[in-house]
């Protein structure tokens, strides 16, 4: 049989997996996974989706072999690698599922330039660009978008894994996955990953059926950092070891607030809509009047961006979500969206700095949720909060009972009663071992809103 190559990207999992049920449908088929740093040149992963990486090919490879084949792991450009293979194995064609990020969309004209490449929907609950208005036009702003999308759920019921996959007659060179250098060694830094993670189909299957019934207190819970409220189900989704149409599916049969996290994954839906229509949305404003913020550098600036990056700002919540995300590649996203602000506003620097340390230290780091979302906290967005709403640390800290969440992260404030735990200085309370606020809120607040006047 003449055999297909299956090009997995962010798409590691075998059930409702649309590429890889067409390819087995036409014969053998031979799985590859390219590691390509080239292409995506500056936006190459971080190094906390480079560990999740690793362990997702572990387990991807493990399923394919109980199913009679393997994963064939190369590294280069996409084209070049995927030509060569073809060449080797006399591959007729290559499925792949369609992304979206603009160097996947890159990659995906230049293979099918040189092979017959043929792609499949399945990585969102609609296929981006698919959505629009009654006139044909892209949305921009999410409300809309959601009431179009929602219009169109739920999302076929998801396809399941084959129980054996054809395979060639003669396997192909495999390159060896320890040889690829994804895991930290001088210093291992991951720690904190193995006890948080199982990356790979089963651990997102595991992830999945324990949150499905809490989805019914989605709402109520979602916002308390101390309480296991949010499904953590985003490293799992962005690396496709689950399809969102299986998440909604396992999570709109709860009752209560479940169609609060059927909105978030529609938000999902949305930040690949944005990227869609404006590739390089982490490198600019999406409202052009922001391009004049008077964004703080320097020395000082630098700085205070180091004390951020190490939960060394002196206001607890903040620096706990910094250590939560250092210590497991993962925040709560309360805490995302306080730390967020308080860069953006607090210490008025570009909101830019704080979506390429989230892209390399998140294990979920997505390009276009990260972007959205970075873009919705600072204002700058073509849909997002307004510059003037600026998030208050201390009383958002107060607000969703986070005391346990701070004594967990912040160690040398564990011994602190409520409310000085939320904010030491304040009570005169701050240990010695503790850094100083790098700047009061309403000297924050005051400087945040000084910087939009200037461009008013």
């Amino acid at each position: 049989m003449t055999p297909s190559i299956l090009w997995f990207r962010r798409d590691l999992r075998l059930a409702d997996q649309p590429a890889l049920i067409a390819a087995a449908a036409e014969g053998a088929v031979i799985p590859v996974y390219v590691l390509d740093d080239e292409t995506p040149r500056h936006r190459r992963m971080g190094g906390a989706s480079r560990w999740w990486l690793h362990h997702s090919l572990a387990s991807l490879d493990s399923s394919l072999r109980a199913r009679g084949s393997r994963l064939i792991l190369r590294r280069g450009r996409s084209e070049e690698v995927l030509a060569a293979l073809a060449a080797e194995t006399g591959a007729a064609r290559v499925h792949a599922i369609r992304h979206y990020e603009p160097w996947w969309r890159n990659a995906e004209r230049a293979v099918g330039e040189r092979l017959d490449l043929v792609r499949h929907d399945g990585n969102y609950l609609a296929p981006p660009g698919s959505v629009t208005s009654g006139s044909g036009g892209q949305y921009r702003i999410f409300t809309p978008f959601w009431r179009a999308l929602s219009a169109r759920m739920p999302p076929p019921v998801p396809l399941a894994a084959p129980g054996a996959i054809p395979a060639p007659q003669a396997w192909p060179q495999s390159e060896r996955l320890e040889d690829w250098g994804l895991l930290p060694v001088r210093p291992d830094w991951a720690g904190g990953f193995r006890e948080e993670w199982q990356p790979g189909e089963a651990g997102a299957g595991d992830r999945l059926e324990a949150f499905a019934p809490a989805a019914a207190r989605y709402e109520e819970r979602r916002n308390l950092p101390a309480v296991e409220g949010t499904s953590r189900l985003s490293p799992h989704l962005h690396f496709g070891e689950v399809s969102p149409a299986r998440a909604w599916h396992a999570a709109e049969r709860a009752d209560g607030s479940a169609g609060t996290f059927l909105a978030e994954l529609g938000w999902r839906d949305y930040a690949a809509n944005v990227i869609r229509q404006i590739p390089d949305y982490a490198a600019r404003n999406g409202s052009a009047k922001y391009d004049a913020i008077p964004w703080r550098t320097g020395a000082e600036a630098d700085a205070d961006l180091r004390a951020w990056q190490q939960g060394r700002t002196g206001y607890p919540i903040v620096d706990a979500g910094m250590r939560q995300l250092w210590a497991s590649g993962w925040m709560h996203n309360r805490v995302r969206m306080i730390a967020a602000s308080f860069l953006v506003k607090h210490l008025l620097i570009d909101w830019r700095a704080g979506e390429r340390w989230f892209w390399d230290t998140l294990v979920d780091a997505d390009y276009a949720s990260n972007a959205v979302n970075w873009q919705w906290v600072a204002g700058t967005g073509i849909d997002a909060n307004q510059w003037g709403r600026i998030m208050a640390p201390l009383l958002q800290s107060e607000k969703f009972d986070t005391a346990a969440y701070i004594r967990r992260w912040v160690p040398e404030l564990a011994a602190l009663p409520e409310p000085a735990i939320h904010d030491p200085e304040s009570h005169g309370a701050r240990p010695r071992n503790y850094p100083a606020p790098l700047i009061a809120h309403r000297a924050g607040r005051e400087r945040a809103l000084a910087a939009l006047r200037t461009i008013a």
